[in-house]
């Protein structure tokens, strides 16, 4: 039996190579999972073109998932810190690295990750388009744009976010709606441009079905842009960002169609209690595709802090039914994140995602904090350190600061509670003073 995409093949009942492996990453029966990915519920981002790749599933079902996005830019071209940065979140346990480069040889550096890099490699072409063609924004036709696509998924990219919910209608909507801080996407922003200065309308929304025979022919799964996403509180579930969204709902149902994978851009600035609220308007409106949340940040005032912001609140996001949190670094609105700030960002959405996952019962999530529990109760450092979500640097904070003796850290000391009440426990005389 033949398939073009995953998505086909779940249709069919086949259970393909890759379905085998998330499932068994998973700890979920393959069958569950091939009725997830038929329905489209759920997605395994693999191009045939992307050989290295260590497949990974995306779905609400499943254990919430981690991008980084990384890439070279005008200010900051140096291609081995880039390439040194990815392969410090794999290690780190990133699922997924999105190349965002906007200056220099792209596409040499997007055909060394698919060719190298294990993760799910995600672009955004309409960056590339504006790079690769070295001229004017106004005079890119429709058709450069659409190569740059078909060039991207033949150079074994696993996703792409195509900005198609902003069409002609979306605009005049925004236009209508006075926002406090505009539109905040890059390439929502750079589409919307094109549109005032040519007049034509968006041709990822006007050419949709070209672009869908692309992704069926690669089985590139379809990043659904949110180029109206609120990049402020103040701009948070306003008639941009739904109207945008419900275009977007329309999209996958026709993806769907041509049994190509989806899921679906979300909010970037929201106050914490419209999320869980908007995870079910998405939901709804985009019929259960997997959603894909940059933060959401849950205010607009800590800058070099924004890695916290966003983890509070993707880990909300996570627990109301988002699937794949992008990351954010101390470095966010300030500049390119250095090796150090995409580390801080890894972590702190691991840690949101984890969290997540414990809150809304993912199978063996809990296992790994009470195996810590089990280490912190018999006093075991070095398994803590093993279990530690960055072992290196719980290492070197205990050992900055070495206690008098090795069974107490420098905090307690002889007042440690869990080592004063194993004795009593045990049967033995408690002595905190005189010991």
């Amino acid at each position: 039996m033949s398939y073009t995409t995953q998505m086909d093949a779940a249709r069919q009942g086949i259970i393909t190579p890759e379905m085998e492996k998330v499932a068994g990453k998973e700890g979920i029966p393959v069958q569950e999972l091939c009725e997830l990915v038929a329905k489209g519920t759920a997605i395994i981002p693999c191009n045939k073109v992307h050989k290295c790749i260590d497949v990974n599933g995306i779905g609400s079902m499943l254990k919430t998932k981690i991008n980084v996005n990384l890439g070279i830019s005008r200010d900051c071209k140096d291609f081995d810190t880039e390439i040194k940065k990815v392969n410090e979140a794999v290690d780190m346990g990133a699922e997924a690295i999105m190349d965002l480069s906007s200056y220099g040889d792209t596409r040499a550096f997007r055909q060394k990750l698919t060719k190298e890099c294990p993760a799910i490699i995600g672009t955004v072409p309409i960056y590339d388009a504006v790079v690769y063609y070295h001229k004017a924004l106004k005079d890119i036709t429709t058709e450069e744009w659409l190569d740059i696509v078909r060039m991207h998924a033949e150079d074994g990219v696993d996703f792409m976010t195509i900005h198609c919910g902003i069409n002609k209608e979306t605009a005049k909507k925004f236009k209508r709606n006075k926002r406090l801080m505009n539109i905040v996407s890059r390439g929502g922003s750079i589409i919307f441009a094109w549109m005032e200065m040519t007049g034509k309308e968006n041709p990822f929304y006007e050419h949709f079905d070209e672009i869908l025979e692309i992704c069926r022919e690669y089985d590139v799964t379809l990043s659904l842009g949110d180029a109206c996403r609120p990049g402020c509180l103040k701009d948070a579930t306003d008639a941009s960002q739904i109207e945008e969204l419900i275009t977007l709902g329309e999209l996958t149902k026709r993806a769907w169609e041509k049994d190509v994978q989806v899921m679906i851009e979300g909010p970037g600035h929201m106050p914490m209690d419209q999320i869980a609220a908007n995870m079910k308007i998405q939901q709804t409106l985009c019929h259960g595709a997997p959603f894909y949340v940059l933060g959401p940040l849950v205010t607009d005032i800590a800058p070099g802090y924004d890695h916290i912001t966003a983890a509070i609140g993707g880990a909300i996001a996570a627990m109301s039914g988002a699937s794949f949190l992008c990351y954010v670094t101390p470095a966010e609105h300030l500049r390119l994140p250095d090796v150090n700030d995409v580390k801080e960002g890894i972590i702190a959405s691991r840690i949101a995602a984890h969290a997540a996952d414990i809150a809304k019962g993912v199978k063996g999530a809990r296992d790994w904090d009470d195996a810590m529990s089990a280490a912190r109760k018999k006093l075991d450092w070095e398994e803590m350190f093993k279990l530690g979500i960055d072992p290196e640097k719980a290492r070197r904070y205990r050992e900055q600061a070495k206690p008098e003796k090795e069974d107490t850290c420098s905090m307690c000391g002889n007042f440690c509670a869990v080592k004063n009440m194993n004795r009593i426990l045990d049967g033995e005389i408690v002595s905190i003073f005189d010991e």
